[in-house]
């Protein structure tokens, strides 16, 4: 499935906008009764068909999955070599700019995959790597009521899972929910879980890390971050079946097939 959205900068001279193309969607459709539906991001190069194949064997049978492709674009980080990326970077690090642009549209798209599901379905996002960020980045449009170009996000988000990741716009983000009483009641009743293997090469640990404590100090107190010893920027069984008892438990998912 192929989707186009325009977006523009918020302020400023308004640069031409740039036009974002989403790859394929994958569904994995549940296998018991519908309870929840959650979209999964992949990382940096990767697809929406490599993330199904995987979730499809996690044993959580009344979860559909959807999985989405980010847009072939440029990216700074790898000298401009074009391919999947759910928002442009030049580095992994907290001085490193935020694309807001790209970020604003990738969680658009996220929220227009998840707006027409059943009224009685809890929706979540997760994701790993620079999919767990823009997951992250979603959780904070969610609890401000708005993406970061002042357009209203429409979806009422019930959990939020990171793996392997970073929180962009983190520098700003305290003083955002903290001006607004809405925003910090949404935030601390969101729950999130992030993970991070201590050995990871790519986003080091303690981006992982200072993400988690950034988001409880600017207010989401219902968050769960857990380390991996020996890690690196992969996923393992048992960090997949914390997941998935963490979100059966959140999202209060029936235990067994029905």
């Amino acid at each position: 499935m192929s989707y186009q959205q325009h977006f523009s900068m918020g302020s400023g001279s308004r640069p031409a906008r740039r036009n974002f193309e989403f790859g394929r969607t994958c569904v994995v459709r549940p296998q018991g009764k519908h309870q929840a539906t959650i979209v999964w991001l992949h990382g940096l190069g990767d697809n929406g068909s490599s993330c199904s194949q995987l979730l499809e064997n996690l044993p959580l049978p009344n979860v559909k999955w959807i999985c989405p492709t980010a847009p072939t674009r440029p990216v700074a980080l790898l000298g401009g070599f074009p391919c999947t990326a759910w928002f442009d970077v030049g580095e992994i690090s907290e001085e490193s700019p935020d694309d807001w642009e790209g970020l604003d549209a990738s969680a658009a798209h996220i929220a227009n995959l998840l707006s027409t599901e059943p009224a009685d379905v809890k929706i979540a996002i997760g994701g790993f790597s620079m999919g767990a960020a823009t997951a992250l980045y979603s959780a904070t449009c969610a609890a401000f009521g708005r993406y970061g170009n002042g357009n209203a996000y429409p979806i009422n988000l019930r959990a939020v899972v990171g793996l392997s990741g970073w929180l962009p716009g983190s520098r700003s983000l305290r003083t955002k929910v903290e001006g607004s009483h809405e925003a910090a009641r949404r935030a601390a009743s969101l729950p999130i879980f992030i993970c991070h293997g201590t050995s990871d090469d790519v986003v080091p640990y303690n981006y992982g890390e200072k993400s988690a404590q950034c988001l409880n100090t600017a207010g989401f107190r219902n968050l769960t971050f857990k380390s991996y010893e020996g890690l690196g920027h992969y996923t393992v069984p048992r960090e997949m079946d914390e997941v998935r008892n963490w979100l059966t438990a959140r999202l209060g998912l029936d235990g067994s097939r029905s």
